[in-house]
Formats: C-alpha cells, structure tokens, sequence
C-alpha cells in the first residue's frame, strides 16, 4: 500500500469514531492524522478528520456532559458532571451559562436529584450562572422562580442565595425588588396544598428572613404565619419542624408583639375548634412557642381556666393518640418555667399517672419524663408506685422505667429514657443505683456509640454522665465559713445534713465504675460527631474522672489524653464558654500526664508529637480562672500544670524542655515566688528538672543579671521552711554548682554559701545529700573562684558542719563517706 493510501484510510477510520471517545484515544487520533498530513497533506479525508477532532476539542468536558444527560438522559453523564462541579468548579462563563440552559430544560422525573445538584452547583461556582438567573428573575420573576423552585431542594435554596448576593446585580435597586419578589413568592409556596410538608419553601423563607428580616418581616401577616406554626406540627419531619421553628422565631423577634399575639391567637382559636387536627396543631404550635416567647406562652399556659379546662378536653379525646401525644408534648416544653412545672404537677399529675399506666407507644415514656420534671426530687421513694402501680410520688419510681425504655430500640422511647435519666440522675441516691447496673452503664455507652447523628440523644446521654461523675465544687475558705454557718441555721431547723453520697470518696467510686464500663472509649468513638456543647460536656467529665489517680493511665490507654488535645486545638472562639471548654481540656490533660509515662501517651513515631501536649498545659499556668468564672482564682489547675510539665521535662529527648523553657521561663520564675506552698513548691521542681539540659543551665549559669536573678530565687527557695522545696532547690543547685558561672553568681550572693552549708545541716538526709554536692562542686572549683569558694565556707564554719556529717548521720553511710570526701576537699 502506498503513503497516499495509508493516509487516507488513516482519515476515514478517524471520521467512523464514536464523537464521545475518550480524550486519550482523540490524541492517539491527533497524533496519527498528522503523520497522515505529511504523507498526504492534500487529501480530502484527512482535512475533514481534521476538522472533526477539532470541534471535539473545542466541546468543554462539562458541556458535552449536560448534552449527554438532557439529550441522552444519561444518568452516568449527569453523575460525572456533577462530581466535576464539586472537584473544580472552574468553568468558562460561557460554558457555565450554556450548561445552565441546558439543565433547566431536563425533563425526567427520575434524574431530578442530578438535575438538582448540577444546577445548585453552577449557580454556586459561576457567576455567569447567577448573572442568567438574576436575568430570567428581572425579565419574569415568577415563571423563572418556578422553574427553579420546581427543580428541588438545592436549587430552590440557590434562589434565596442570589438575591442575598449583591456583588450579581448591576442595580441595588434590582436586587432589593427580587428579594421582595422571591420572598412573597416562596410565602405562595407555603400556602399551597401539597407543600406544608416539602420543607422547600420554609428554607427559602428561613434564610430570607435570617439576612433581612427588617425589610421582610412585614409582608408576614396573619394567614402567612399561621401557615408557618402549622408546619410546627410535631407530624412533621425534623427538618421540615426545624425550618418552621427558625422562621418564626425571627419572625417574633421582628415583630414583637404582633408576632407574638399572632401566635397566642392561633392556638387558642384552634383550641376553642376543638377538633382533633386543631388540638395537635395548637399544642404543637404551644410546645414550640415556649423556647420561642417562654414568658407570653407561660402567660397564656398559667391563664386562669386553662389548664383546668384542658384535662376534660384530653379526656374527650382519649382515643386519639396524636392529640395526647401533641398534649403531651406541650406540657413537656411548658416545664422550662417553674410556675408552669408547679401548675403541671397540681392539676395534670393524675392525668399524666393514668398515661404512663395506661398508654402505648411512646406516650408513657413522654409521660414519665414530665413527671419527672414536676416531682420533687428531694422526696424519698415509696414502694408504691410503677408503671402499672396506682401511684408515683418520686422521680426514684420512675428510673426503673426509664431502664427499660433504654432497652427499647424504638426511636421515641430512646429520648423519653434518656430525658428522664438526664432528670432523675440529679438524685444521690438514683446515681449511686446507676452506676451498680453494670447493665445499664453498658447500654448507656452502646446506645451513645450508636446515636452519633442524633444531638440531642447524645448530649443527653452525656449530661447523665455528667451527673454521674460530677464533684461538689471546691470552696474557697470564706465560702466554707459561710456553709458552716448556714449548716448551723439549718441544724436548729432540723435540715438534713449533706447526702454523702455526694461526698468525693463516693464520687470517686461511680467514676470508677464510668471508666470501667468503657466510657472514655465511647467519647472517642463519638468524637468527630460531637456538638461544642456536647463537647463541653464531655471534656468536664474527663477532667473529674481523672482526678482520681489510678484510673488514669485507663483514660488516657482509651485514647483519652489525646481526645483531650483535639478538643483543646478544636476550640477556637473567644468566648467565655469556648475558653472554659479549653480551659478544662487543659486540666485533664495535665492531669492524666501527671501519672502517666508521656512517651507511652504520645510515642515518638505516632501523630500527634508529645510536644503538642505542652502548650495547652502551659496556658493553665497564665490562665486566671476569675477571668473566666466569677468566683476566686482556683490554684489547682496551675499545680497540676506545674506536676505535668515536671513529667515532661523528664522525657529523654529534651525537646519538652526546650519548649518550656522558651515558652513559659518567665511564668515559671513568678511562680516560684507564689504565696501558696503546693504552687511554689511544684515550680520548684520544675526547674530542678529543666536545669537537667544544657538550655536550662544556660539560663541560670549564663552570668548574666537575669541569670543572677534566678540564681538568687533558687537559694532563697533553698532556706524555705516546706521540706519538699528547699529539696527540689537542693537538687537544682547541685546540678547548676558544677558550672563556674552559677558558682560565680553563688558567691555574689551573701548568704549563698551560708545556705548551701544549711542543706548540709539540714535534718533529711536527700536534702544534705544535695547540699554535699553544692559544696563539693565549690570546693572543688580551680583558680581564684576555687579559692574564693574555699575561703567562705571555711568562714561560715564548714569544717564543723562536714565533720558532724562525717561522724554522725545515724546509719546512712553513703552520706557520711561524701561528707568525709568533701571535707577532705577542705582540707580538714
């Protein structure tokens, strides 16, 4: 076959391929075609292949795959152009706006998700998407806003989105008017018949209001907003609920009162109908009214004849469950204010005994926890009461119960339980029963692991946690003065002294029995899941369980310590409560790290490096804690801080040194002159183990002021009267007397050597141990220094103070061998 030959059928093949052929075989073709030119550059055949692979090219990669889903209905195309937008996102704005067009137009019903997510996508990633919408809305609003709004979801959601966007329109004035428009619009929405329960509109209407709601909130009236506290219905699914909860509340804090006499109007009218659809609307509306406005619906809750008139109304529909499920629900939310709770107990507790005894589903449940809430839960258990009793008279009858509701997998009966539990856990008595079912205990880490996407299952099972391990709060001594004085009062009027099982060695038992169960490993588990406020709860839990010692190389073997260290560098908000959440991870941190080999927590192989560790411990050495709570500064954390980074220090590598020293030098030198014992003592110890590097002995050798400064703190530790410091000081000059520049820094001192002799003298044999050292090393310094050294102790008399070592000391000889050696030094 000829050149000419072969280059033509080079063309033809490539003119019979498939047009969507993958871009590796068009260049294979490119490449082959122009071998062809060059053996036939004239042929027809090869010119129009030419052509055709160069229109290919021309076709963007998003484009030909919106062609391919709205002409083909290709749902794979359709899925890889919508991973494409979520990958990149990066497309020609001319492209963009061709493959908008091209996606309002798909019609089958199937592909409507894609159709979805692909136009949410471009109206989120390109402006020449947003600018054609914002075009389509200016030249006919409500056909444009249907053909969106009809897609789904997300595309529905991107309207709102456009017209919060001013940097699309060219005219603020335009802006402004499509706001208006698409709000009324999704307000049409909600009223039509179908779509109460879509959520569709409530997110647009939701969002609208959140951004601008003093410009919208008054195209709200009366029949509009009825339409949103009908979507209240506790029918509802939780995103539909949610939405409705969140635009109503922004609308009531717009309009204050009318939103508010709107509300109350509703469900008293629906109240007075009668009928069983306006009961659960009214009471699903009431229940939601009470986070929204608690002091106008507790108004209307606590209105004369309202309370009293409902239990005949409950009891003409007591064969309609959603009407006594809505009820109940009601009263449940009417709990969060203490005049309701008191109303509930007096005129509904007989009503609410007869549900729990008699109701099915998850009515009980719901039952039993407003009981629960309304009890008082200072009263003693009576054997009297249970499910299928004639009484409860306290929260303890109800635990039983809502033990059993644990063990029920059904969703309703898992929130009743743990509700009630987060309730009745308050108790002493109901914690210590808790915490010795050890069956319980495991269902509660089960159920916790296995609700990681539902919050409020979560959060509750943590509070019982919570109230489980939680200690009485330490009291400053004016704060105790003041208890005995009230303990007193309270002793003429016969009050029961304290519970003790609220006592710490009671405490520390049930956190014994938390960790022993599993409980830290569960919060692992749970982690990425978790809300900040579960989080802050979490983190107050492992900062009282490791205050017992023995359980925390437990903790930290279930992943504890670390747990801790995300959460403190998760934590990123200033304020209070963000800096009380890192505040305490903190703590439990230095904790743990206080009785636990650091390299065993943090290996030097495994993320993240021990080093981490150090900054959030060292923060508690600055932190005040009246900066974030109002009572006195607590001590404790900075202690324990002190005995965690004493731990640290004590690493191998030396790395942790380098970093404290660096970091928190100058706290730790102010914390060495600090009034209380335990704080200057730990800040003692500190540097005895930070002058163990050569960054630390640089520090207080360097013969330099600050050096001397530090020098003339450690003797001066080293004459204190707590036993446990001037050793800690002993330790460090020991070490720092083998250097000529702290020697130096000694002898400008006048009482230095009189207080290294004094440690010589001293009654415990570690601290004379040290002392011994401090003076050998002076006394065994060459040149003038050497001699200087020599001449003072000689004056201080040293002689008499190492011979009485020499020849006395009881029976420790190694102690009386050094103090031979170093008078030897002396030469006595």
């Amino acid at each position: 076959m000829t050149s000419g030959r072969i280059a033509i059928a080079i063309g033809r093949e490539i003119l019979c391929l498939d047009t969507g052929l993958h871009s590796v075989f068009r260049e294979d073709g490119s490449r082959a075609l122009r071998e062809a030119a060059s053996l036939a550059p004239d042929s027809l055949e090869v010119k129009t292949a030419f052509l055709k692979i160069q229109s290919e090219e021309s076709i963007h990669t998003l484009q030909k795959l919106c062609g391919k889903f709205l002409l083909e209905h290709d749902e794979q195309a359709g899925k890889q152009a919508l991973d494409y937008l979520d990958r990149s996102g990066e497309v020609p704005g001319n492209i963009a706006k061709e493959c908008f067009e091209l996606v309002l137009n798909a019609r089958e019903p199937e592909l409507k998700a894609l159709q979805d997510g692909i136009a949410a996508g471009l109206l989120r990633e390109s402006i020449a998407a947003k600018s054609a919408l914002a075009q389509r809305l200016l030249d006919d609003i409500t056909s444009a806003f249907l053909q969106i709004y009809n897609i789904g979801d997300r595309s529905a959601s991107s309207i709102a989105e456009l017209v919060l966007t001013p940097s699309v329109w060219s005219k603020e004035s335009d802006r402004e008017k499509c706001e208006i428009g698409t709000f009324q619009l999704f307000l049409a929405k909600l009223l039509e018949v179908g779509h109460e329960s879509d959520g569709r509109a409530l997110k647009g209407i939701t969002r609208l209001l959140a951004a601008d709601a003093g410009r919208l909130h008054s195209i709200v009236d009366e029949d509009t907003f009825e339409a949103i506290l009908c979507s209240l219905d506790y029918r509802q699914p939780n995103e539909v609920k949610s939405q409705a909860t969140l635009a109503a509340a922004k609308y009531i804090e717009l309009s204050r009162a009318q939103g508010q006499e709107y509300a109350l109007r509703f469900i008293l009218r629906r109240i007075t109908m009668g009928h069983s659809e306006d009961l659960v609307l009214a009471f699903s509306a009431a229940a939601s009214a009470f986070p929204i406005m608690p002091t106008q619906a507790a108004t209307l809750f606590l209105t004369e004849g309202f309370l009293p008139s409902l239990l005949p109304l409950l009891a003409k529909k007591m064969n309609s469950p959603k009407v006594e499920q809505a009820a109940l629900n009601m009263l449940s939310a009417a709990c969060i204010d203490n005049s309701c709770r008191a109303a509930i107990k007096k005129h509904c507790t007989q009503w609410l005994q007869h549900v729990l005894n008699t109701g099915k589903d998850d009515r009980p449940g719901l039952a039993a926890v407003i009981l629960a809430k309304v009890l008082d839960p200072t009263l003693p258990a009576k054997d009297t009461g249970g499910r299928n009793g004639t009484d409860i008279d306290s929260v303890d009858n109800l635990v039983p119960l809502f033990k059993e509701l644990l063990a029920d997998p059904r969703e309703g009966n898992e929130q009743s339980s743990i509700e009630g539990l987060a309730y009745a856990s308050i108790q002493p008595a109901v914690k210590e029963a808790l915490v010795n079912d050890r069956l319980f205990l495991a269902r509660l880490q089960e159920r916790l692991k296995a609700s990681q996407t539902k919050p409020t299952i979560v959060f509750g099972a943590l509070t019982v946690i919570d109230h489980l391990t939680r200690y009485l709060p330490t009291l400053s001594g004016e704060q105790k003065k003041m208890n005995q004085l009230k303990a007193y009062a309270n002793a003429s009027k016969g009050t029961d002294k304290a519970d003790p099982l609220e006592e710490d060695a009671a405490v520390s038992n049930r956190c014994n029995a938390v960790v022993e169960a599993g409980a830290v490993s569960a919060f692992v588990a749970i982690a990425s899941n978790l809300s900040p406020a579960s989080t802050a709860i979490v983190v107050n839990i492992l900062l009282s369980l490791s205050r017992t010692p023995s359980l925390r190389g437990t903790i930290a073997q279930q992943g504890g310590a670390r747990f801790l260290l995300l959460k403190y560098t998760a934590v990123a908000g200033t304020t209070d409560t963000d800096k009380q959440a890192r505040h305490t991870a903190a703590h439990a941190l230095a904790r743990i790290l206080i009785s636990v080999e650091p390299t065993l927590v943090f290996p030097s192989s495994g993320s993240p490096p021990l080093t981490s560790a150090i900054r959030p411990i060292i923060s508690l050495l600055a932190d005040s804690q009246s900066d974030i709570s109002d009572g006195p500064r607590n001590l404790l954390p900075t202690f324990e801080a002190l005995l965690a980074l004493t731990n640290l220090a004590s690493t191998p590598s030396g790395e942790a040194t380098e970093i404290i020293i660096r970091q928190a030098l100058p706290t730790v030198e102010d914390l060495l002159l600090s009034n209380n014992t335990l704080v200057q003592r730990a800040a003692t110890e500190l540097v005895c183990n930070l002058v163990a590097s050569s960054s630390g002995i640089e520090v207080f050798a360097h013969e330099s002021p600050a050096a001397d400064r530090r020098l003339h703190i450690l003797l001066a530790l080293a004459d204190v009267e707590d036993a446990a410091t001037r050793k800690a000081a002993g330790g460090a000059l020991a070490t720092l007397t083998g250097f000529e520049g702290a020697l130096k820094g000694i002898l400008k001192r006048e009482r230095g050597v009189e207080i290294l002799l004094g440690l010589c003298a001293d009654e415990d044999d570690e601290i004379v141990h040290r002392g011994l050292y401090c003076v050998g090393n002076l006394l065994g310094m060459e040149g003038s220094v050497g001699e200087e050294a020599r001449k003072r102790v000689q004056d201080g008399d040293g002689a008499r103070v190492l011979r009485d070592i020499a020849e006395g000391r009881g029976g420790n000889k190694v102690i009386r061998d050094l103090g031979r050696e170093v008078l030897k030094d002396l030469g006595g």
